[in-house]
């Protein structure tokens, strides 16, 4: 992959400042101040809360509680997706802090997973990790690796270590020479105008000419209202990491620098804001 590792420790370090409040109906012995923290971008909310949820448990008595889950004005918040994915999606163009609510009763059951534990979430970041490999290498980087290489990636993430993590995800970034890029390109991307979940499809990086993908080719193909007419006013913003990154843009850079941990680009189309 080239090496723009001031991109890579960029997006790694991306953090959103974050206010958790307690749900008004929860039973506590005593007021509940908020909770302020910045949120790591590439991490899930069930591995960085740990600190949210003695905060909260500390007014209330033990019965009253039972598992968390947290919300964002009405939405419950899927923990199994990247939280700079929940951000760019549901509170892209709201003023910081994040304000988001935090339950311990009345668990969704229809729009969350549980979490029993951090292993769901490290069984659920593996198996995003082992399906992009498919895309990208016929699943032979992964295949190829030891038991500890798949280890150290989770740790990597759940300890928030950079280097510990990218000594092993840059072979997942690799591909031969002469091929110029992936197989496939592991994308999906994300609407709150849709009722369906995302949009993945096979895609690959470089055109039967030869001439290489770009994010507007992907998106002209597969999700074309996001992209606006020539002529007309843009009506979508496409939001990776919080930003919008060029059409113009290479898909096979953009997997290479600003996917996820799990290997995915997680792309948001949401409305343009009206301000």
């Amino acid at each position: 992959m080239t090496d723009d590792k001031d991109v890579l420790r960029d997006v790694w370090f991306g953090r959103i400042p974050t206010c958790f409040t307690l749900y008004q109906d929860e039973i506590t012995e005593r007021e509940a101040e908020p909770y302020y923290l910045l949120l790591p971008r590439v991490s899930y909310l069930t591995l960085v809360t740990d600190k949210v949820k003695k905060h909260f448990q500390k007014v209330m008595r033990q019965e009253d509680v039972s598992e968390i889950w947290f919300e964002y004005e009405g939405t419950p918040l899927k923990w199994h997706y990247p939280i700079g994915l929940l951000f760019d999606l549901l509170a892209s163009s709201s003023a910081l802090p994040w304000n988001i609510t935090v339950h311990f009763k009345n668990f969704p059951e229809k729009d969350l997973l549980h979490c029993p534990s951090k292993d769901a979430v490290e069984a659920h970041f593996m198996s995003c990790m082992k399906e992009a490999d498919a895309l990208k290498h016929k699943s032979q980087v992964i295949n190829e690796m030891q038991k500890k290489d798949h280890k150290q990636l989770w740790m990597g993430l759940q300890n928030d270590r950079f280097d510990q993590f990218w000594a092993i995800n840059r072979k997942l970034m690799e591909y031969p020479p002469e091929e110029n890029g992936f197989r496939y390109i592991p994308f999906r991307i994300y609407q709150t105008t849709t009722e369906r979940p995302f949009i993945q499809k096979l895609f690959r990086p470089v055109a039967a000419d030869g001439q290489l993908h770009t994010l507007g080719d992907l998106l002209r193909e597969v999700c074309p209202s996001a992209v606006a007419p020539e002529d007309g006013e843009k009506r979508s913003q496409v939001m990776i990491h919080g930003i919008e990154p060029m059409l113009e843009t290479p898909l096979q850079w953009l997997s290479e620098h600003l996917s996820y941990p799990d290997n995915f680009l997680h792309i948001s189309i949401v409305p343009q804001p009206t301000d």
